[in-house]
């Protein structure tokens, strides 16, 4: 894709636990002359950061206010509980939002998840970040409800995570302005979505890989059936030549 419109690069936002490495290596593979630029957001500025083209796309958890964007859902994390290693929760394989009834959940100011109020017992203040709760839970004041990203993302050697059932999901999705969809665009679409190189190349180069024309083959010549020879007419055999055998009747 050349051209005088062409951008010099594409920039590409992604919010915290999001890992767009394999889609940036893909990308490399197939538009070696056009730089992927990664910019790491928060969840609170992503939307903002695409509205105000200050990038091309963005890659950010659902929900958001989708008013003047597209957003293509990628997939859905688990959710779930960040707790000491020595908790009674990280005996259990997964847990229910009953089985923390009785504890402490922190519900940080950036929280992804779609709920106003945690389950469990509200403490005193909120944490301004995942990162300063994550912080709290180690030193023993609260629980943690998160994506697994996220708690992948926050690793302590003395915490640990379970899965948690009976609380929102977080969805991960590609979002762009609606008006603006280029074809460095369209190509980053395709490779999110796990197209082929040959089905990811704009919509120009798709125009041009059209199927052949066929040759229409020249006048009193016509084409030959596959695996047939050539025919040498009705002619007949010159005077004199020698002729087979006859066949005998039975």
């Amino acid at each position: 894709m050349t051209g005088p419109d062409t951008p010099a690069s594409f920039k590409l936002a992604y919010v915290p636990g999001v890992t767009p490495s394999k889609w940036v290596r893909i990308w490399e593979e197939r538009s070696p002359d056009v730089p992927l630029e990664l910019v790491q957001t928060t969840a609170a500025d992503a939307v903002a950061l695409v509205r105000e083209r200050e990038v091309d796309a963005v890659l950010l958890r659902l929900p958001i206010d989708r008013e003047g964007l597209h957003a293509i859902p990628l997939y859905t994390e688990t959710t779930v509980v960040v707790v000491p290693k020595d908790h009674l929760v990280a005996a259990a394989d997964e847990v229910s939002v009953d089985d923390i009834a009785d504890e402490v959940v922190l519900h940080p100011l950036d929280d992804t998840l779609d709920w106003e109020t945690p389950p469990g017992k509200p403490a005193l203040e909120r944490p301004a970040t995942t990162a300063d709760a994550i912080e709290l839970v180690a030193a023993g004041i609260g629980l943690l409800i998160v994506p697994q990203s996220l708690a992948r993302l926050h690793h302590r050697r003395d915490l640990t995570y379970r899965p948690i059932s009976g609380t929102p999901e977080s969805g991960v999705a590609l979002s762009w302005p609606d008006d603006e969809t280029t074809d460095l665009m369209e190509q980053f679409i395709g490779i999110v979505r796990g197209r082929t190189v040959n089905s990811t190349r704009g919509r120009q180069q798709a125009q041009e890989k059209q199927a052949p024309v066929k040759k229409t083959p020249a006048k009193g010549k016509r084409p030959l059936a596959a695996g047939r020879k050539p025919q040498a007419g009705n002619r007949r055999a010159p005077q004199g030549g020698k002729r087979g055998k006859p066949r005998r009747r039975g």
